[in-house]
């Protein structure tokens, strides 16, 4: 009697598609989440709202996610990482001063474009959000980086006074972030174009400040 072997490419076919669908899976997920999220705030996120948009049960999303807090988590780290690869691409040759005026720009559509991951990723308590000085002097943070190093540059080229680059490179962020939340508040009565002038030109002064 001639044996049956087993359809090994079959089974290994069948394997290699869990992993590769899990993935995918993991992906709908963040991309529907942070839809919500951009639409109404981290409120707007429930877990049965995320499944019931990409036509999953709420028990498949925490084979992905534990809970809502890693999920949230989650966004933020991309939020995090869009602004740094955004940061890095424009700290890319020419005049150094430009640079930094250009990164704080950035920073600045973001946050008008994206207010709900502005105010989460930023303005918002959360357990693991990382503290100054340590964490920013350990490089554990993807955005100021980019300015520190920025900084530092800035410093070397004789364009900035000598100084510790990270507290100089925080000093900005507080600057610009400031101006944003002020701005968010209804405390000006600019438009956006006229904000816009006004930011630029507020952060050109406290460059000029602390210029060599």
């Amino acid at each position: 009697m001639r044996r049956l072997r087993p359809n090994l490419p079959r089974r290994r076919q069948n394997v290699y598609a869990v992993y590769m669908t899990a993935p995918a899976t993991a992906d709908r997920i963040v991309r529907a989440a942070r839809a919500l999220f951009e639409r109404g705030g981290a409120q707007a996120m429930s877990m049965r709202r995320i499944a019931d948009s990409i036509g999953l049960t709420p028990m498949a999303i925490y084979r992905h996610f534990p809970n809502r807090e890693a999920l949230l988590q989650r966004i933020s780290d991309d939020s995090f990482q869009e602004i740094s690869h955004h940061w890095s691409a424009r700290n890319e040759g020419g005049d150094v001063i430009a640079r930094l005026l250009a990164i704080q720009q950035i920073y600045l559509d973001y946050a008008l474009a994206h207010p709900h991951l502005f105010d989460h990723a930023f303005s918002m308590p959360r357990e693991r959000a990382r503290r100054f000085p340590e964490d920013f002097r350990a490089r554990r943070s993807p955005t100021l980086n980019v300015v520190a190093d920025v900084v530092i540059e800035a410093q070397q080229a004789g364009r900035l006074r000598a100084g510790d680059a990270w507290d100089i490179a925080m000093t900005l962020w507080a600057h610009t972030h400031g101006l944003i939340v002020l701005y968010r508040a209804g405390r000006f009565s600019y438009g956006e174009s006229e904000f816009r002038r006004f930011y630029k030109d507020s952060l050109r002064r406290l460059l000029d400040g602390i210029a060599s």
